[in-house]
């Protein structure tokens, strides 16, 4: 196994196949292959024997710079279509008080407005899968401890409420106003 400039994982057909049957990996047109042989031999097989599996495609490495690279993969979150649709109004079912009610209010406000609204479906889902697996995460680290939102979602365990943290802590502007 190997990773690109990215960080993107490229596998051998062995490596790919061996995740395949292991259940490591569940779709395989989403692995990137690094050996054109390999495909293909992969594809005429597959041709011939099996149209039900789905095709490989040959890892090319891409011309771009790092940020256009995170821009353009933002919101390609590896979850469930759907997961938890009702976010919104299951953060506001967690809320005891109109106080709470309202940072939710301003908080989601400011997760639209800085492009992270959808961030937190992919959050809720990821704290949900390391529960359910019986994986510990810490009470919470930096900046974010700022978001009460987040602390509803279970991503850090203090209550900004409670401590008079200002979610501009979290969510501020950088000197280039982004």
């Amino acid at each position: 196994m190997k990773t690109d400039k990215f960080g993107q994982i490229i596998l051998s057909a062995d490596e790919a196949f061996s995740g395949l049957y292991s259940g490591k990996i569940v779709d395989l047109s989403q692995v990137n292959i690094d050996d054109p042989k390999e495909i293909t031999l992969y594809t005429a097989a597959q041709r011939d024997n099996a149209d039900n599996i789905p095709n490989l495609t040959q890892f090319e490495e891409e011309d771009i710079d790092q940020e256009l690279f995170d821009e353009s993969n933002q919101c390609d979150w590896f979850m469930p279509e759907n997961y938890c649709p009702d976010l919104v109004e299951h953060l506001y079912s967690l809320c005891k008080t109109v106080q709470e009610r309202d940072r939710v209010d301003q908080e989601l406000k400011l997760f639209i407005q800085h492009g992270m609204f959808d961030l937190l479906f992919y959050l809720k889902y990821l704290v949900d899968t390391m529960r359910e697996h019986g994986i510990v995460w810490g009470v919470g680290r930096g900046s974010s401890v700022a978001s009460f939102v987040l602390y509803l979602l279970g991503i850090h365990k203090i209550n900004s409420i409670a401590y008079d943290l200002d979610i501009h802590e979290f969510l501020k502007e950088n000197s280039d106003g982004i």
